[in-house]
């Protein structure tokens, strides 16, 4: 009979590139998990050398000793410790010694008092070497074949968690329900053992009930989230302090659990751990109350507020705990130099340091928000930034200088901030933090300079922008500078809608816009030098009327600089069955879209796009396609990167042919 542990596992993965926690760090974080109603812990530092690169290798007397504590530790806060190793990097599938090597080492450390395991594969090359090859008919069922025998071998226990190669749908070749690999792992991994998933990318902005049914149809067993939403190892200038959000609650009885792999930094986690427990209680509420209405949903806003409210607490701690970090106490700090001095009349008052508020780590969460998503106040600053370089010709009127002002007034708030978090009494979590609140501080004096110059003002000399900057005066050395003669600039993810150095304009085509049109789809045609008769062309040419609403120009200073024409109804515009009924049926509409080359801001093109959907989706269509010429690659990939349409499986089509399309 299967010991397998049903509960909802809801915790923390280390899991992250970097510097590993400390022991007492990790003890700490089973007090809090403990006290947030959070079950799990899984070990997974990728640069603990036992766990990953040096797999095969036991653990010594003292580090056996500490593992011992620390599955203690845990299993006396009432947290599931699971254990996992990596040996992906080098492993040999199909040598028996492999395979006995980490028997051995999951029975040492199933020794330790330890009771549940996950054998990791992500972030490994996928291609076998000789031998494998010729024992195993693909990479999936080589580690599927590993992972059955560990398990069996472990006696089933509580919790067993499989990490595959393939662990989001952006690496499913070519979609999660016709992914080789992961339909392997599904069909053939014991029932008994979990797996882990991150969403349909490596770091998810979203993810989506219909998403999670599609996944777990395919592992034929719900997933456990790997949520990388809080995760910093990829950038070591990025910090995420905004709440656990865009996961509805409806996933989680879908769901065997969720685990949050958040900031590399300890003490910085406060908000993502804490708002996840907050999330996470929606199952405890689902099940105690029997389906009665438990009123409102889970709302990040308010999550992020009691995070804060109960992180300001520990701001003011000055006597740390061993677990908090090890820091060092009050009492064994060298006494103040003020002590028992008091300035004369005559000489400057001593100085006090103004405490931390709740505002103050409100607007540092708004700073250092979410992967793809900053918070209010960083985007009003951005915006305010971006119509005071732009308005020219109204500086010097009293609107420019009111909004400058305002722009003045909240990078004061960020100096203030920085002031008051550099005088806290908690030093560890300054330590923390200071690198990156010192970052956004200079950034933001920076701005601040930047726009009295545009005033009309003269900055502090160490401010002036100049040729000839000093080192602290600009960011990004050279990562920076090879980022900066990229296209896009690295900036797809951040903004829905980016301040742009093109100020474009979606609206409603004119007669007088044919001609444009017409050149941007010639071009096309000479770049592709492919005879395909589409629908969609009649759309352009004007062989076909568009539905109402349904033809949108995207322009520029330059000119037109990409369209997007549809039909409601496409059978209407066909001169013969050019796609099967069936098709139809799920896509009945028809948009023709061209973005010009010149345009290298995406998110405008998915405005134009989304602009168009929203249009047909009033009209009562439940789906629409695109066609495009196989060899117009630059629009091809261009879409694909916006997720926005999938390419369309159909019978019969020509070769040189591809088909995308969307449900409305």
């Amino acid at each position: 009979m299967s010991k397998k542990c049903e509960m909802f596992l809801s915790g923390v993965v280390e899991g992250f590139y970097g510097r590993p926690w400390t022991m007492s760090q990790r003890k700490e974080l089973f007090t809090r998990e403990q006290r947030w109603g959070l079950n799990a812990y899984l070990y997974a530092p990728k640069d603990d050398y036992k766990h990953r690169m040096y797999w095969r290798d036991l653990y010594s007397l003292e580090e056996a000793e500490q593992l011992m504590t620390l599955i203690s530790a845990a299993r006396e806060r009432s947290v599931e410790f699971i254990y996992a190793i990596s040996p992906g990097l080098d492993i040999t599938f199909s040598n028996p010694k492999e395979l006995t090597a980490l028997k051995r080492k999951l029975s040492q450390v199933c020794g330790f008092g330890c009771r549940s395991f996950a054998l990791l594969f992500d972030d490994i090359e996928t291609e076998m070497c000789p031998a494998d090859k010729e024992a195993f008919s693909s990479f999936a069922e080589a580690q599927v074949s590993v992972t059955n025998e560990l398990f069996l071998h472990l006696e089933e226990p509580h919790t067993f968690l499989f990490c595959p190669t393939d662990y989001c749908a952006a690496f499913c070749t070519p979609s999660v329900p016709l992914s080789a690999y992961l339909n392997t792992v599904g069909e053939k991994l014991n029932a008994g053992i979990d797996i882990l998933w991150t969403g349909p990318k490596v770091v998810s902005q979203d993810i989506s009930v219909a998403s999670i049914e599609e996944v777990s149809a395919v592992l034929r067993r719900p997933p456990v989230i790997w949520d990388n939403i809080h995760a910093n190892d990829y950038d070591p200038q990025r910090l995420f302090l905004g709440p656990f959000k865009n996961r509805p609650t409806e996933l989680i009885p879908k769901l065997r659990g969720v685990l949050t792999n958040p900031n590399c930094e300890f003490e910085l986690n406060f908000v993502a751990i804490h708002t996840l427990a907050s999330w996470c209680s929606y199952r405890q509420k689902d099940v105690s109350m029997d389906g009665d209405d438990q009123g409102s949903d889970y709302n990040p806003h308010e999550a992020l507020r009691l995070a804060l409210s109960d992180w300001l607490v520990e701001f003011g701690r000055a006597d740390q705990p061993d677990g908090a970090g090890g820091g060092r106490s009050k009492r064994d700090e060298e006494p103040m130099q003020t002590d028992g001095y008091a300035p004369g009349p005559k000489d400057n008052p001593l100085y006090t340091a103004e405490p931390l508020t709740l505002d103050d780590l409100t607007l540092l969460s708004e700073l250092f928000y979410l992967p793809y998503e900053h918070g209010a106040t960083a985007v009003l600053m951005l915006q305010e930034l971006h119509c005071l370089r732009r308005e020219d010709s109204e500086r010097g009127k009293e609107e420019w200088r009111r909004r400058a002002g305002k722009f003045d007034d909240m990078c004061g708030a960020v100096v203030q901030m920085f002031n008051r978090l550099s005088n806290v009494p908690n030093r560890i979590i300054l330590y923390d933090l200071y690198n990156y609140i010192c970052d956004i501080k200079s950034g933001v004096t920076m701005a601040k300079a930047y726009v009295k110059t545009l005033g009309g003002q003269t900055p502090h000399p160490a401010l002036a922008l100049t040729d000839d900057p000093e080192p602290w005066g600009f960011r990004g050395g050279l990562s920076g500078e090879f980022q900066r003669m990229l296209p896009s600039h690295g900036i797809r993810d951040l903004f829905r809608s980016p301040p742009a150095t093109r100020v474009y304009t979606i609206r409603p085509c004119t007669p007088k816009d044919q001609p444009e049109v017409l050149k941007i789809f010639k071009e096309m045609q000479i770049e592709t030098q492919q005879k395909v008769e589409l629908v969609g062309d009649r759309l352009v040419e004007g062989h076909v009327t568009p539905s109402q609403n349904c033809s949108l120009i995207l322009d520029d200073a330059a000119g037109v600089c990409g369209y997007a024409f549809a039909l409601s109804d496409a059978k209407t515009a066909m001169t013969k069955a050019q796609y099967p009924e069936t098709m139809l049926q799920d896509f009945p509409s028809v948009v023709a879209i061209q973005i010009h080359s010149r345009v290298p801001d995406h998110s405008t093109a998915e405005r134009l796009i989304e602009q168009m959907l929203s249009a047909l989706r009033d009209s009562g269509s439940k789906g629409v396609f695109s066609e495009f010429r196989s060899n117009d690659r630059r629009m091809y990939d261009f879409l694909k990167t916006l997720d926005v349409f999938q390419v369309l499986k159909v019978d019969g089509l020509p070769t040189n042919l591809v088909i995308m399309g969307t449900k409305l």
